[in-house]
């Protein structure tokens, strides 16, 4: 229905002609006009940024606390133009006992993903590792893949790594890392009442060979990109050889290796 004012062709408003003319007019803004009208519309919700990682999947179970606290990003890049790319390490750096040297040496600012069932024998190692500059990030209690479980486990394997880190190195992590890159919208909510700030998966991974590959885009390192180093293998090359060997062609990319930390 539009609505408005309205004359026949030709008829001059009277009085008369007019009072009626508003008494219709009320009547129809009161009921027509009205009917037309709908409750305000809402802005959308703000999206998360999410990644095309190997275990992207918005299903989830339970839904957390209920409290509609945000949902942490999940990244395997960061936008920058500074010339960085980002080193990650799962539960193995402790294998290769010159990987503390190398990161001394070379004032590397790697970021190590911790699972207590895997890195909790080798605490000190990993302490000596954060004085000579790495980061000490969460990777669950257990390296349970967490996807599909309930958020009660969830938030257990997430906040109790957290609590670990914390009682032995005295740091409160913010970045996590699902075991296997596997998650969906209920680890995001455990996560985030653990305290965590972003979910980090990789776009590049060197694997026990030492060869690069890619999760999605051009194969090549990209500044910004997050490259996960994966655990030695008994028949690969050892960490520390990898990752030299990683830094050369960081560097001839015209690349350097960048504090994940100060860009999430």
């Amino acid at each position: 229905m539009r609505c408005g004012r309205f004359w026949p062709t030709g008829a001059a408003p009277t009085a008369t002609s007019a009072v009626t003319a508003l008494a219709v007019l009320t009547a129809v803004l009161l009921t027509g006009c009205a009917q037309s009208a709908g409750p305000a519309e809402h802005p959308p919700a703000a999206r998360q940024a999410r990644a095309a990682g190997p275990g992207n999947d918005d299903t989830g179970g339970s839904q957390g606390n209920g409290r509609g606290q945000a949902l942490p990003p999940v990244v395997d890049h960061v936008r920058t133009a500074d010339p960085v790319v980002f080193l990650t390490f799962d539960d193995s750096a402790e294998r290769d006992p010159r990987f503390a040297a190398l990161i001394r040496e070379r004032r590397l600012p790697v970021t190590l993903f911790l699972t207590d069932t895997v890195a909790g024998p080798a605490y000190g190692h990993f302490a000596r590792l954060r004085s000579v500059g790495a980061s000490l990030q969460n990777h669950t209690l257990d390296h349970r893949s967490l996807r599909g479980l309930p958020y009660a486990g969830q938030r257990a394997e997430i906040c109790g790594q957290q609590t670990k880190l914390r009682s032995r190195f005295g740091v409160r992590p913010h970045l996590f890392r699902p075991p296997y890159g596997r998650y969906d919208t209920t680890t995001l909510r455990a996560a985030a009442d653990c305290g965590i700030t972003a979910v980090v998966l990789w776009r590049a991974a060197l694997d026990p060979a030492g060869d690069l590959t890619y999760s999605r885009g051009g194969h090549h390192l990209h500044a910004g990109d997050i490259v996960s180093v994966a655990p030695d293998h008994p028949t690969g090359v050892g960490l520390s050889a990898r990752t030299e060997r990683l830094l050369e062609e960081i560097e001839e990319q015209g690349l350097r290796v960048g504090r994940l930390e100060d860009y999430l």
